[in-house]
């Protein structure tokens, strides 16, 4: 009995270093193919899908459109680096100070710990929630996407797979379902707008903007402009 019980502990470690293996790969597949290559969906997108069709939602389609760089306005990058990681530019992948700040605390306060970088990792490879576990492989695919991506490649599928409402994933879906025209032709006071519901897509709406979003929308566009403005993303060679 004792055997047939290590035998049996001895495959389900197989098992687990095997699926382990496999998920190791496709992470580091990913990394690299992305670096280059649009992204068709992330996993948070299908984490959304998959729950609306468990619940028996089949009106909720998950929607993203992708777009280079180019053809984002340059205010919608310079948006959520002022709201989301203003040290974006120099750091590599992690703000400490802002880490240190946050510990211990909730809410919004943790999310401003976390960089650009860490929340296109979270939110390219990985689910949505909080747990020491998720935050450890979250940190392990930062070092990752900071060691092969450009900055300014982490801020395109960033802008690509962000989730800026219901179903709407990505500065150009968000922007023809909320302002009928391309990402490309964003103003500044649309990016601001769209960047203030980032905190909480689901409860914050771009297009029935709370108090708090536009008091939040009007803060946004001054460290846009305390940034520089447009010239901020070329001085860092991320336009």
């Amino acid at each position: 009995m004792s055997k047939n019980k290590g035998s049996l502990s001895q495959r389900l470690k197989r098992v687990a270093a095997s699926v382990l293996l496999i998920i190791t790969g496709f992470w580091v597949a990913g990394i690299v193919l992305f670096a280059f290559l649009p992204v068709p969906f992330s996993a948070v997108m299908a984490e959304r899908q998959i729950g609306a069709w468990l619940r028996g939602d089949f009106h909720y389609v998950a929607h993203s459109d992708w777009v280079g760089q180019d053809d984002i306005a340059p205010w919608m990058g310079l948006a959520v680096i002022a709201s989301e990681d203003q040290k974006f530019p120099q750091h590599w992948g992690f703000d400490v100070d802002a880490i240190e700040s946050a510990l211990g605390s909730e809410g919004e306060r943790m999310r401003g710990a976390s960089t650009l970088s860490q929340q296109t990792a979270k939110n390219l490879f990985l689910w949505d929630g909080r747990s020491w576990v998720r935050k450890g492989l979250e940190a392990g695919l930062t070092v990752g996407i900071e060691t092969v991506w450009t900055k300014r490649r982490i801020l395109t599928v960033y802008l690509n797979i962000a989730e800026m409402g219901p179903g709407v994933f990505g500065v150009e879906a968000a922007s023809q379902r909320y302002f009928h025209k391309p990402a490309s032709r964003l103003t500044m006071a649309e990016a601001a707008l769209l960047a203030a519901v980032l905190p909480n897509p689901i409860r914050f709406r771009a297009d029935a903007p709370s108090g708090y979003v536009r008091q939040r929308q009007q803060w946004i566009m001054r460290q846009m402009r305390q940034l520089g403005g447009e010239g901020f993303l070329a001085r860092n060679h991320l336009k």
